[in-house]
Parts: structure tokens; C-alpha cells; sequence
């Protein structure tokens, strides 16, 4: 949660740029290989833990949704305080170390599971263990792409990062049945371990980034305590950021629960077979690669500031026409709904998560951006359950009329923000202070 050369990404000026654009760029090139292979790796992974305990286990359906728990939870427990800890680090080690630490912990299945011990308490122990990675490097992510690029590139880089990411979700669950079918599903744990190293490989090679960051309050004694709460503070007060982490919590209730029901709805309610399931489900990532593709260019036509509205107003209602969906040609308003939402999402992403990286203090952006974050990922665990709850009462298409509904107002949410009546998002909030120490 990409825009143009315009004040919402501090573009005011670009630079002269060599033909070929970031990918003429060592150290972008070398991030976005490591990047995209790990996210790779996770999308296999996302088919291949539940796969692991339902057929090398046979564990229980909850043991199963315990899984998924596991691997949100650390969003809840340490996400706003992992910003503190990241403002107070080089981004780039971190990165390291919970690469490091993701690539054992996945190894280690497919080690116990030819050993004879692999257990479900110890794939509960690696979604914690993981997603508490995650959050970290998720954290210092957002943070170390400025430090790469730079402000007038940041737009670019995260379409073409965020583009890469929709293409692994399209063909990282088949890879991941491909290859439970043909060496067990802890192989699909080995490939995700082997993306980890791929990526901590890449992230090493970088140049030292150009870390724009200071630390301001570390030097001031500050405790992890404070910074937190100042960063809390920060998107609360913020007009942007606040409907921006409003909007990212609200979606993200309602899409879930969209997401948690889908393939049921398919397959029981409409009678569709399985592969034609896995094509509709697959539009997801389809759109995701087409939202990408077109934020630059809606940022560049319309302004930043209309161009989220364009991809959220205007395409979040597209999700109503999922409901409508039935066998034969009536597949068509599944496909568009997934197709175009998720278009919409995956451009507004983009659009939000450059203007933050160009807007906030880089001093303060691993406090705000991973408070955002966990404001968007709280909700998800609460979406599944609201399906499901709703589900059981009203159907899954009744379900499904209300989850989308919800969706296509979440867009109105931006405005109540001073967006409705600016082009472009605004550029740099404030300068660093002088003398604080560059890390």
C-alpha cells in the first residue's frame, strides 16, 4: 500500500537516467532478484505448510487453521514496536538476520520430516518463528528501498517489486502442488529455504546503501517505549497516514473474508470443478501484475492523490459482482471482480507505499510504516472469522453480497482526507534535523 515524477514521491526534479531505468541499476537489480525469489519461495510455502500437516501429519482442521494463525500473530504481538527497533538499526542487517533465521527454520521440516520426527507443535513453532521474521524484514523492507533507489525512483521500484510479487502468487501454489506430488510436500519447505538464501545472497552483495536515516531519538535516550508511542502518535496525527492505515485495516477485513470463502463459494456454491477454480482464483494475481503495470502511468495522467481515488473508488466495487457469479458464462463476473479489485489494490499499494517512503522523516520510517502495517494486518484473522461466522447464518452468497459491499466503501474513507481536493499527494513532510547522526 507507485506513482510518477510528482510531489507525492518527491519527484519534483528527475535526474538524468541511463536507458534501461532501474534495471540498468546494480544494486536494484541485485534487490529485486533476491526479492522476487523469496517471494517466490513464500507462495510455495503458503500452499506447502498446510500441506505438510494435512498429508505427512494428518492433522486436524484446526491444527491446519492454527497454522495460519501462527504465522499472522507476531503482526499483533511485535509489529509496532519492530519499527523502533528497525529506526534504531541499519536496515540491511536485519534483513540479513531474518533471512538467515527464515532459512533455517524451513529447512529444518524437511530434515525432521526424513528423520521420522517432524511433529505439528514444530510447524506451529516455525510459523512463529517466521512470521516474527517477517515482520522485522517487512519493517526494514519498506525502509531500505529508499536507501537503494533514492526518492526520485521510488515509484518505479515499487511497481516493478510489486508486480514481481502479484507473478509469484500466480505460479507459486501450482509449483508448490507440482512438487508435493512428486517428492512429498516438505520439498516445497526445502525450495522456500533455498529462496532465503538466494535473497540473503543478493542483499549482501548491495553496495552500501545510502541510509537517509537518523537517529535522533536513540541519541537522546529515548526508550523503545517512547519511540513506539511516537510513532503511533505520528499516524494518528497525520491526516494522510491515518485514513491511509484506516483504509489498509478496513480492506483488509473484508477482502480476507472474501479470500477465506471464494473457493468455497466456487466450488460447493456454483458447481464449478477444481481447475477451473484454480483459474478464477489465479485473476488474483493476474490483476495484481496489471495494477502494477498501470500506477506509474494513472499517477503520471491524473495526479497521485486522484489516481487513489481512481483505483479505489473506482475499482473496489468491481468485487460486487463476484455474488453474481454461476456456471457457464456467469464465470465471467468471477473473473472480473478478481481481476480489477485486485488491480485496484495492488495500484493504490503501490501509490500509498511510495508516497510514504518519500513523505514521512527517514528517521521515523520504520516506526510509521510497520504501525500501518499492523493496523492492516490485524484485521485479517478477524476477516476469516467474520466469514465464517456470517457463512453459517446467511449463506455463502449472502456472505459474500455483504463482505463486498463493505469493500466497495472502503475507498470512501479517503475522503474524509484533504486528498479529495489535492491532484498529487504531498512531498517531504520535513527535513531531517541537523546534527543528528547518519546511520
Amino acid at each position: 500500500m507507485t506513482a510518477p515524477p510528482t510531489p507525492a514521491t518527491g519527484e519534483t526534479s528527475r535526474p538524468a537516467r541511463r536507458r534501461g531505468g532501474l534495471w540498468r541499476q546494480r544494486d536494484f537489480a541485485l534487490f529485486w532478484t533476491g526479492e522476487t525469489t523469496s517471494e517466490a519461495g513464500s507462495a510455495v510455502t503458503l500452499v506447502a505448510l498446510p500441506l505438510v500437516a494435512v498429508e505427512s501429519l494428518h492433522a486436524s482442521t484446526f491444527a491446519v487453521t492454527m497454522l495460519t494463525a501462527a504465522t499472522w500473530l507476531p503482526w499483533l504481538v511485535v509489529g509496532v514496536p519492530a519499527g523502533a527497533w528497525v529506526d534504531r538499526l541499519p536496515a540491511r542487517p536485519v534483513m540479513l538476520t531474518c533471512d538467515m533465521i527464515s532459512l533455517v527454520v524451513f529447512a529444518s521440516v524437511p530434515i525432521a520430516a526424513w528423520t521420522g520426527v517432524l511433529s505439528v507443535a514444530q510447524l506451529i513453532a516455525v510459523a512463529l518463528t517466521a512470521g516474527a521474521a517477517s515482520v522485522f524484514f517487512t519493517t526494514a523492507y519498506r525502509v531500505l528501498v529508499p536507501a537503494i533507489v533514492g526518492e526520485a525512483d521510488l515509484t518505479e521500484a515499487n511497481a516493478k517489486l510489486e508486480g514481481s510479487r502479484s507473478a509469484a502468487q500466480i505460479g507459486g501454489p501450482g509449483l508448490a502442488g507440482t512438487l508435493a506430488q512428486l517428492a512429498g510436500p516438505a520439498t516445497g519447505l526445502l525450495a522456500d529455504a533455498v529462496s532465503f538464501g538466494v535473497s540473503f545472497a543478493c542483499l549482501a552483495a548491495l553496495r552500501r546503501p545510502h541510509d537517509r536515516r537518523r537517529q535522533a531519538t536513540a541519541r537522546s535516550g529515548a526508550s523503545l517505549t517512547q519511540d513506539t508511542l511516537e510513532g503511533l502518535r505520528f499516524v494518528v496525527t497525520d491526516p494522510y497516514l491515518r485514513v491511509q492505515a484506516a483504509f489498509a485495516a478496513a480492506a483488509n477485513l473484508t477482502l480476507t473474508g472474501v479470500e477465506a470463502l471464494i473457493v468455497v463459494f466456487l466450488a460447493r456454491t456454483v458447481g464449478l470443478h477444481a481447475a477451473v477454480v484454480g483459474l478464477v482464483v489465479a485473476a488474483f494475481g493476474i490483476g495484481g501484475v496489471l495494477g502494477a503495470l498501470a500506477a506509474r502511468p494513472l499517477g503520471q495522467r491524473f495526479g497521485t492523490s486522484r489516481a487513489t481515488l481512481i483505483t479505489t473508488i473506482g475499482c473496489l466495487p468491481f468485487g460486487l459482482l463476484l455474488p453474481l457469479t454461476s456456471a457457464g458464462p456467469g464465470i465471467a463476473f468471477a473473473v472480473a471482480s478478481c481481476l480489477v479489485t485486485s488491480a485496484g489494490v495492488v495500484a493504490s499499494n503501490i501509490i500509498g507505499r511510495s508516497f510514504t517512503q518519500a513523505y514521512v522523516p527517514p528517521q521515523m520510517l520504520g516506526r510509521v510504516s510497520s504501525a500501518v502495517m499492523t493496523a492492516a494486518f490485524a484485521t485479517m484473522p478477524a476477516g476469516s472469522l467474520l466469514a465464517g461466522l456470517l457463512a453459517t447464518t446467511l449463506g455463502v452468497r449472502g456472505t459474500l453480497w455483504i463482505l463486498t459491499a463493505g469493500t466497495s466503501a472502503c475507498g470512501l474513507l479517503f475522503l474524509a482526507s484533504p486528498m479529495r481536493r489535492l491532484r498529487d499527494l504531498p512531498g517531504r513532510l520535513r527535513s531531517p534535523a541537523p546534527g543528528d547522526r547518519v546511520t
